[in-house]
């Protein structure tokens, strides 16, 4: 009997040494679900690559706390891409050759989602992929799916919400400038807005890209004063958006209508910076806080993300990329659980065929992994008289008007009408 019960216990000892080893061992015990990618922590985007981090732990700590994935705890495994598309190739290769991760999804913006692209093809990856514009153009690659909802033909939809709100004011806008920086995001949000102004009948008289080293934009702004175009559209990223905004007002540049395409009007730390100055703009946004804009769980999410961002200082408000960055993995845990499965074709086609819950509202892909409908907004900057922070959590200060489904006041327009 003794034997008997010793022999038991040696095969149990056993089994579980097996287990170990094998990897035969319950659910719970299990490694975790592993989600890599790259992330801008320093560089020119860090400031909202660190805000995307926070949303995205949020995410994985709430999917962890119900039991994680499939049973699974969620585990992310990032490093930092410095603002840089060179190192991208290296980090998504050493995330899938090293750390053996189940997932990769992008990092933020399109000149450090390009670089990945052809790794995650040549391994047919499913790839979520956080605001970039017109990525997957060239290659029509079936396993992306880019939460920024920009619509079905992104560089066209993107830009012409803003000639959307233009030509339905009075004085009719005749002319145009096209000013933005020689990167990748603003030659793609150009080339749409080219074909969107030939549709629209306006006359171009400027069209130019400077280099992404510009520091001084003066002479820019002064070349287009003289030409008095009618409507000045900008693509640009953060730095150079405060160059052109302050350069605006330095040379007196009164357009009817100012902006476009302007990323950082969406972070806290230029909106304080340029205060009354952003008045009268207006430009592209995905959610700002306005009554027509409060999708289930925003508001819970972002009273969360702020806590936490004031600990680590980031970005206080978190109205732009966090909301985004917590659904694109959202988007990436619902199609596991829905598949049961971590094959990345299974969870590509779920992606692709279902309309998905998250905390930005309903979103459908369609069959080039970009939203199957744009909801890109245009938002005006008014009554902004100081560069106080609060003003910004409340509504009346950045006032949808496009598209109408989401409006949520008038236009004050011309531009210059603004700026009293």
């Amino acid at each position: 009997m003794m034997w008997t019960w010793t022999r038991s216990r040696t095969c149990a000892v056993l089994a579980v040494i097996a287990a170990l080893v094998f990897g035969a061992w319950p659910a719970s015990a299990q490694e975790p679900i592993k989600i890599g990618f790259g992330m801008a922590l320093t560089g020119g985007l860090a400031a909202g690559g660190k805000s995307c981090v926070i949303a995205m732990q949020l995410w994985a700590d709430d999917v962890n706390k119900k039991g994680g994935l499939l049973g699974r705890k969620v585990q992310l495994v990032y490093y930092d891409d410095q603002t840089k598309g060179a190192t991208v190739p290296g980090i998504y290769s050493k995330l899938l050759d090293v750390d053996k991760v189940h997932f990769v999804v992008s990092g933020y913006g399109t000149n450090l989602i390009a670089p990945a692209m052809p790794i995650v093809m040549e391994r047919k990856l499913v790839f979520p992929a956080l605001f970039g514009l017109a990525n997957n153009e060239k290659h029509n690659y079936p396993g992306y799916f880019q939460i920024m909802p920009a619509g079905p033909r992104p560089a066209l939809d993107w830009t012409n919400t803003f000639l959307e709100v233009a030509i339905r004011q009075t004085p009719k806008a005749q002319t145009i400038a096209i000013v933005g920086a020689d990167a990748e995001y603003p030659h793609n949000a150009i080339a749409g807005m080219r074909e969107n102004v030939k549709k629209a009948g306006l006359k171009v008289v400027y069209d130019s890209f400077y280099p992404p080293t510009t520091v001084d934009f003066t002479p820019i702004a002064r070349a287009i004063k003289a030409l008095n175009p009618d409507i000045v559209f900008v693509a640009s990223y953060p730095p150079d958006t405060a160059g052109m905004v302050l350069a605006a007002h330095e040379v007196g540049l009164r357009p009817k209508l100012f902006g476009g395409g302007m990323v950082g009007l969406q972070f806290a730390a230029l909106l304080t910076k340029l205060g009354p100055k952003l008045n009268g703009i207006v430009n592209y946004d995905f959610w700002v806080p306005e009554p027509t804009l409060k999708f289930p769980g925003i508001d819970e999410f972002l009273k969360r993300y702020q806590a936490q961002a004031a600990k680590e200082g980031v970005d206080p408000l978190g109205h732009y990329l966090p909301p985004w960055a917590y659904s694109y993995v959202q988007v990436l845990g619902q199609a596991i659980e829905g598949t049961k499965s971590l094959d990345q074709q299974k969870v590509a086609e779920y992606i692709r065929s279902k309309e998905h819950d998250t905390i930005v509202g309903k979103v459908k892909f369609g069959g080039n992994g970009e939203w199957a409908q744009s909801r890109v907004l245009q938002v005006q900057f008014q009554g902004i008289d100081s560069g106080d922070i609060a003003q910004f959590h409340k509504p009346g200060k950045r006032v949808v008007l496009w598209p109408e489904k989401f409006k949520s006041g008038n236009i004050i327009y011309p531009y210059e009408k603004a700026l009293k």
